[in-house]
């Protein structure tokens, strides 16, 4: 009975320390932000589970089935699901790469896919973290110094801790809003004297 215990706490270990939460993604600043995502994703975890599936493109059985039954960290869910849309692919793809092999680090596996620190997807993926940060209340700016505290706070209002960009409350621009220009060229203004038309400056002659 001792040794079956035994065993079973062996076994639970090993399991805590493949499945837990692995870093090592080659970055020091998305190191720090996925660390910041797993505690903002224990904390909260619905509007974890709303940007994952709603923005990531991950199916919300799937996200809510690797933070239970499966005992992912929020911040490898997160970062599977960033990697597979960076890659065109499903989510389920990168998770079944990722428990092939836990002790790898997610370094080793966007490597695989040629997303290497520094190289355009790699600057994407850090691109939908700062998307991210924008829609839970708090801009960052890629590879500026900053630290995010949670805890005393709800979804989308965090607490500056050190080293906010400036003009805090203006989201930075990101991989994916391209939906909107922003306003650099001229537009036709309407008549009826000088007036300013849509995106631009333009002038009417009076009548």
């Amino acid at each position: 009975m001792l040794a079956l215990v035994l065993g079973l706490g062996l076994a639970g270990a090993a399991q805590a320390q493949t499945v837990g939460y692995n870093l090592r993604t080659g970055d020091v600043w998305v190191d720090n932000r996925l660390g910041e995502i797993n505690d903002y994703g224990t904390r909260y975890r619905g509007p974890f589970v709303d940007e994952v599936s709603g923005h990531y493109g991950a199916p919300r059985s799937l996200v809510e089935d690797l933070l239970g039954r499966r005992g992912w960290a929020p911040g490898d869910v997160y970062y599977a699901c960033a990697i597979a849309r960076a890659l065109g692919l499903p989510c389920l793809d990168i998770v079944n790469e990722y428990e092939r092999d836990p002790g790898q680090g997610w370094g080793a596996i966007a490597k695989r896919h040629g997303i290497k620190p520094g190289s355009s997807a790699f600057h994407a993926l850090k691109n939908g973290a700062v998307r991210t940060y924008d829609r839970w209340g708090y801009p960052i700016v890629i590879d500026r110094p900053v630290r995010v505290d949670w805890s005393q706070h709800g979804p989308g209002k965090a607490k500056k801790v050190a080293g906010a960009p400036r003009g805090h409350g203006k989201p930075a621009r990101t991989w994916d809003d391209q939906d909107k220009p922003h306003g650099n060229g001229k537009g036709n203004g309407n008549k009826g004297g000088n007036g300013k038309g849509n995106n631009g400056k333009g002038q009417g002659k009076q009548k």
